[in-house]
């Protein structure tokens, strides 16, 4: 197969993004991630499938939806609509057929090609910012060949490619796809493995390792820590990424404040939330979280 017709599912393509690497960036976000963060953002980017979403807000309550889909997956009880995503194929009829545009198709199948020619579209800017493209996801390290083809695409152009990555795949797969990046991005939930396996429903052995063997290539190395209430967010927690950090040969890391903007999509999606009415955080807030990380000698930034 010819690597630029490598397909994966993508659910946004975003541009002028200041906030995934450096310069003026593209993102392309996959669909697929092996961590259900529940705090995430973009819960949309967790199942590897095509999803519908429901907007109660835009709903009419006519039921086409439910009277369209051939798999029988739209349920409607009352003005609830609930999709099943055990029998959604994900084919968008429902979507198609909603007059008040209630319900949309999260993910589009695309090729390397498809995805490379937006990404083209954004080439001064790169050039006149030093940015470039950012595979981010989901997970990235979840469509493994689509990665590596597009990476390799855009660097045939001379265009900088960043990976947003969790850390979470064997040792043989994280080292083949992360040496086609020229910068990693590198999510570090928790320090301790406990908690990181609550939160994440992971283990964070894999992932520190990774993270550990990457640095210590060579590689440029980005790691970077949401810093969510109650969670990963004292004092104490500080003192442990500190140690982790250290352990792993890294000396800086970014913060990234929790935030409320995905807390609609899991509506959408007819999903709990876990932190509905957790107040956001802001760099204020973390003053003397990073002053700690500072004082031990992490390079601790916004």
């Amino acid at each position: 197969m010819n690597p630029n017709d490598q397909t994966s599912i993508v659910f946004n393509i975003q541009k002028f993004s200041l906030h995934d690497g450096p310069g003026i960036r593209t993102v392309v976000f996959l669909k697929g991630c092996p961590l259900k963060c529940k705090w995430c953002a973009n819960p949309e980017s967790q199942s590897p499938r095509i999803q519908i979403l429901w907007d109660k807000e835009k709903c009419l309550g006519c039921g086409a939806c439910a009277a369209s889909c051939p798999q029988g997956a739209v349920l409607k009880t009352g003005r609830i609509i609930r999709i099943n995503g055990k029998t959604c194929s994900g084919c968008g009829i429902c979507a198609a057929g909603c007059p008040a545009q209630a319900l949309r198709a999260e993910g589009e199948v695309k090729t390397v090609r498809e995805v490379l020619n937006v990404c083209l579209q954004d080439r001064d800017f790169y050039e006149e910012s030093g940015g470039g493209v950012t595979l981010s996801g989901g997970e990235a390290l979840v469509h493994p060949d689509f990665s590596m083809a597009l990476a390799d695409a855009l660097q045939k152009q001379n265009i900088h490619v960043a990976m947003e990555t969790t850390g979470f795949a064997t040792p043989e797969l994280f080292d083949r796809v992360t040496g086609h990046m020229d910068l990693l991005l590198f999510d570090v939930k928790h320090w301790d493995e406990a908690k990181h396996l609550e939160g994440t429903g992971v283990s964070n052995r894999l992932i520190l390792d990774n993270m550990k063997r990457a640095i210590a290539s060579g590689m440029r190395v980005l790691p970077r820590l949401p810093v969510i209430p109650g969670y990963n967010n004292t004092l104490a927690d500080a003192k442990g990424f500190a140690a982790r950090l250290k352990e792993a040969g890294a000396c800086e890391i970014q913060l990234l404040p929790f935030h409320q903007f995905g807390e609609k999509k899991y509506d959408e999606l007819g999903k709990p939330y876990a932190y509905t009415d957790v107040p956001a955080l802001h760099e204020e807030d973390l003053k003397d979280f990073r002053q700690f990380l500072l004082d031990q000698g992490i390079r601790a930034f916004f």
